[in-house]
This record gives C-alpha cells, structure tokens and sequence, in this order.
C-alpha cells in the first residue's frame, strides 16, 4: 500500500476477511481490510490509519474492502466552522445538565445492563443485541491506543457511555449506547455536541464519526453535523447535503 510510506506503518501487514452479512445495507456481504499486528498500531500510527479511513473495534483496525461496493464513506466534522442547527442547540439545552467525567477503559455493574437494553431497543436482531459480558468488554473495553470513556449520569443514574479515541488531529469517536426507554430524549445528538465542543477546549480540528452510508437509514443523522468531510478516492472533501 503506497499510501502507507512511514516506517512504523511499514511494519504492518493487512488481510482481507472473508465476506460476511452486512449490518447496514440487506442482502448483501460485507469485507474488511484488517490491520496487524495490533501490538504496533501505537497511537500515532492509528492516527495516520484512521487518516486513511480505518477505523477500530477492540483492538481490531480495519476499513470496509467489500466486492463491488463502496457505499461506506468515512466522515469527519470540521470543528473550527462548525454551527449548531436549531434541532441540535435544541438537544443541547434539553440534555446540558447531564453530569459528564472521563475515565479509562474500565467496567462498572450499571453500564453492561445499559448496553443490553440499548441494543435491545434500537438494534435489535442487529447482530450485538445477544452480546455476553465478555463480548461487550472486548468490543468496547480493550484498546491499544489512547483512548477514554465518558459516562453521563443525571442525580447520580447512568444515562450514556461513549468511548473515545484521541488522535494527532482531532477525536475519533468510537460507540455510544444509552438509555433507550426515556421518552422525548435525543442523547445521540447531544453526545455529538459534547464531543465537538471536547475538540474545541482541545484544539483539535476534527471530529471523526466513523462510516457514513447514504442508503443507510442509521446512518442518516451524520449529514446533520455541517461541515463534514468525506474520504472519497483518497482525499478528504466537503460532503453537503
């Protein structure tokens, strides 16, 4: 891979998995291009991988390599031109009075009942939905670069987690899950805003959120946080719509 000059990346190897079911768009496969040995994606060299639109689950990096589609587009927020739309400053002010800390990667007994009933509820028959403890822990609690959890409590209850990544430029954020069963709530656009004033008290410049699919409805509300860059045959641009 050309793209890949520096010396540490270098030393990495990359393989395609086999085709497997895709989570987003039906009736068709899915492949990943999977970045090893995990031991020497440090933090810098993930920075420069996720530049290139990988991305991490565990300590598993990779970027989708699906036959004949190319519907993932990774995308990141421009943080410096960034401006709240009325919905968004809305689920701001409804939400602002949550109680956020940052931790490392640790566990506690009220966020695994959390996950479950956050995948129960929005993804259910999603493929995570049936997750044990440990397969929870090894998608969100392992890490072999820099990165935090954050959890969001109101009057002591835990209401959100989201797990973060820190990179050369900007935040990458990872997953979130939270209370599902709250009527009239808007957490995951709340938990974006958090996250972009985070890049700002930090002087980062982007915010990256991972793939974002056009024909995926789960994926629509990215397209809200203007100005997003895409990664679209090899250079970052303006996606607007």
């Amino acid at each position: 891979m050309t793209i890949l000059s520096d010396i540490p990346l270098s030393a990495l190897q990359f393989y395609l998995t086999s085709p497997y079911p895709c989570s987003y768009l039906a009736d068709r496969d899915a492949r990943s291009q999977v970045a090893t040995p995990a031991f020497l994606i440090t933090p810098q060299v993930y920075s420069e991988l996720v530049h290139h639109g990988f991305r991490r689950s565990g300590t598993f990096t990779y970027r989708p390599r699906c036959n004949n589609c190319h519907a993932c587009t990774p995308v990141r927020v421009e943080i410096d031109t960034f401006t709240a739309n009325r919905s968004q400053r809305r689920s701001w002010k409804q939400h602002h009075h949550l109680e956020a800390t940052l931790h490392t990667l640790e566990d506690r007994p009220d966020y695994f009942p959390l996950y479950q009933r956050y995948q129960n509820t929005r993804h259910r028959d999603g493929g995570m939905d049936n997750d044990s403890p440990e397969q929870y822990r090894s998608f969100l609690l392992q890490s072999h670069v820099d990165s935090m959890l954050v959890e969001f409590r109101e009057e002591g209850v835990l209401r959100m987690v989201s797990i973060i990544d820190v990179l050369a430029d900007g935040l990458s954020s990872v997953y979130t899950f939270y209370e599902p069963e709250i009527a009239g709530s808007n957490f995951g656009t709340f938990n974006v805003i958090w996250q972009i004033e985070l890049c700002r008290k930090l002087q980062l410049p982007f915010l990256y959120l991972g793939y974002w699919i056009k024909e995926s409805k789960k994926m629509a509300y990215k397209v809200n946080f203007q100005p997003l860059q895409g990664l679209i045959h090899g250079s970052w641009q303006r996606l607007l719509y």
